[in-house]
């Protein structure tokens, strides 16, 4: 199976200044997230989505793309074994999935996402 780009995450201070910078500069949609969390999805117009989040701590500002995966665990190990290192991870998406980052050996953050069947 390709592992295509899913989603991405921005992270910044201030979610509705930055919504409305990237709302205007590429004419993307802002919604509140549905899930409750907080975040404020972006949607691009594309199957590939992303969203704004606020940590509270540091990295205060970062982009994350995700990468579609059948295994996290096994995707860790895998990179792992490829000079990459695991940051955080497997944690889970709600009931949806679970996600990790990685860092690259060039140290480059990237994550990756499972998303469990719909039943």
């Amino acid at each position: 199976m390709p592992n295509p780009i899913c989603h991405f995450e921005i992270g910044v201070r201030d979610q509705g200044k930055a919504g409305k910078f990237y709302s205007q500069l590429f004419d993307w949609k802002t919604e509140p997230a549905p899930d409750g969390s907080g975040h404020t999805m972006l949607r691009t117009g594309t199957d590939t989505s992303g969203h704004l989040n606020t940590l509270g701590h540091e990295p205060h500002n970062y982009t994350i793309f995700y990468v579609m995966v059948d295994d996290v665990a096994a995707t860790i190990k895998k990179a792992e074994e490829l000079g990459g290192s695991k940051i955080v991870g497997p944690l889970p998406v709600g009931a949806e999935g679970e996600f990790a980052w990685l860092r690259d050996p060039e140290g480059n953050v990237i994550g990756v996402y499972h998303q469990k069947a719909k039943s």
